[in-house]
């Protein structure tokens, strides 16, 4: 419940010490007079309308006590008072948000901007490579761990805490089930299921807590490209260069974690007597390859993709679409454009669906966006706005269903870098690194999309493609869309093993 006006009047500065390690924090602020203001702070300071307030800010979309920076093991951080218009960061509203290198505050949607400048917090010592699964889960998962401990991991080991609180009725009523099956199994059996029962757990919560750290990164990427070109002074290269360093030791946690998690999935396939090159297997596969946890993939799921493999063993499309794709040699410079990006190669299936990997392909006129600004061209089908918004020249026959060799939707190339930022830009959405997201959100428009997302749970654990599924109606051309390109994935990492008379064709020459 928002607190009231006379509630903030009481909001004073936590009582906390100066931090050490991340010394003071530069504040740039908007002065009465229109001009720029600065500051320096070594204690908890809070941000608002109130005379009380370290910064005062006369505005009338600002709270009495809007916001407070403070100091908290080793680092800054950024704590919204339950303001009325909220504080937001690159238009998100935030709660509480650690603060590294240069981060711009609003007050508000329309609000006064706060620029923050936060020292690095200390570098860690460091930190022993777990080897075994029960040193996996102590690491990252054992909040009163005295192991030494980085940023990251501490961040982990609170979102652990804060999801087991959460689902504190889930365990008690599976202790419950439990407890019932003690008197129906022996006692072997019980004890290599609870075993299983605890590993899923286990690495569904060290995979989630990864995604919650892949937002975090992609946020930082994008604080980044924002702030690219602000190079006017030597002072802001070195904080820029520093924000980099920090990004790519956070890029470094973020493949000790995969490789912790791909562990714990490794035990847990075998364990359940799946074959290695199974149909199962594959599709499993595929599943973390989007971004989706393949120790949760419900069995609907699995059972509908073999569904669509059919449909594609049915009909000679997907042969003479891979036989296009090698003669005229597109797969390298696809898989170049996507890894620019960061991106699965398994998205060059995206493509496919789209056109057969046909350059010179013209959508329909089947629908009035698509009258009034032209058809989709090009293998990636390309609308005419969102071409130009990712740097594509728009021919002379935009409005016609016609080959237009000036338009550069048909330069396949070119187009294929353009489809891969793109893909990109939709990650970064409310899309949650999810790759079946991003498809769904491709075909059927991400606004469409981001639009139901906002009304489930805001966490990459209940915001995933199985939860739009269930709590949403979508088009069925977006469900056949996403269906279609991950079972041609699956088929194509092992194509002989579903019939198919070609070899896998993202596998290097």
């Amino acid at each position: 419940m928002p607190i009231g006006e006379e509630e903030r009047t009481r909001i004073v500065p936590q009582n906390t010490p100066p931090c050490s390690n991340a010394s003071s924090v530069e504040i740039r602020y908007p002065g009465p007079d229109g001009q720029s203001s600065y500051g320096r702070y070594a204690h908890a300071f809070i941000i608002g309308r109130g005379e009380d307030c370290a910064i005062r800010l006369v505005d009338p979309g600002v709270s009495r006590h809007h916001v407070e920076i403070f100091p908290q093991d080793g680092s800054w951080w950024a704590r919204d008072l339950q303001s009325s218009n909220g504080t937001l960061v690159n238009g998100r509203p935030i709660d509480r948000l650690p603060l590294a290198g240069t981060v711009t505050l609003a007050l508000g949607h329309r609000g006064p901007q706060i620029r923050v400048t936060a020292p690095p917090p200390p570098a860690p010592a460091p930190e022993a490579t777990p080897r075994s699964l029960e040193d996996v889960s102590r690491h990252y998962l054992d909040a009163a761990s005295e192991t030494p401990a980085g940023e990251h991991t501490i961040l982990i080991r609170r979102a652990f805490k804060d999801a087991k609180r959460r689902q504190s009725r889930i365990y008690l009523a599976l202790i419950s089930i439990a407890v019932l099956l003690l008197t129906a199994v022996s006692g072997v059996a019980l004890f290599q299921y609870l075993q299983l029962q605890k590993m899923t757990g286990l690495a569904n919560d060290i995979f989630y807590a990864m995604k919650e750290l892949e937002l975090h990164v992609a946020n930082l990427e994008s604080d980044l490209e924002r702030d690219r070109e602000d190079t006017r002074n030597t002072k802001r290269r070195a904080e820029i260069a520093e924000s980099k360093r920090k990004l790519a030791r956070m890029r470094q946690d973020l493949v000790r974690m995969r490789e912790d998690y791909d562990a714990y999935a490794r035990e847990l396939q075998a364990s359940r007597l799946i074959p290695p090159d199974s149909e199962e297997r594959l599709i499993l596969r595929l599943a973390r390859v989007f971004g989706e946890t393949e120790v949760a993939v419900p069995s609907g799921f699995i059972a509908k993709v073999k569904e669509y493999i059919k449909k594609w063993q049915s009909s000679n499309r997907l042969e003479n679409a891979i036989r296009r794709l090698r003669e005229n040699n597109y797969a390298p410079t696809i898989r170049a454009a996507l890894a620019s990006q960061e991106l699965p190669p398994q998205f060059i299936y995206l493509a496919l669906q789209e056109t057969n990997f046909r350059p010179r392909a013209v959508g329909p006129m089947s629908s009035r966006i698509l009258r009034l600004y032209g058809p989709a061209k090009g293998m990636w089908q390309f609308i005419p706005p969102t071409a130009k918004k990712y740097g594509l020249r728009i021919g002379p026959l935009q409005h016609t269903r016609r080959y237009d060799p000036a338009d550069e939707r048909h330069d396949f190339r070119k187009a294929s870098y353009a489809a891969a930022r793109y893909l990109k830009a939709i990650y970064r959405t409310d899309a949650q690194a999810s790759g079946l997201l991003v498809m769904a959100s491709y075909n059927w428009g991400e606004g469409n999309i981001i639009k139901r997302l906002r009304k489930m749970p805001e966490n990459p654990r209940e915001r995933n493609f199985w939860e739009l599924l269930r709590r949403h109606k979508i088009p069925k051309e977006t469900y056949d869309y996403v269906f279609y390109i991950f079972s041609a994935a699956v088929i194509c990492e092992n194509p002989r093993l579903f019939g198919f008379e070609f070899d896998n064709p993202l596998a290097t020459p």
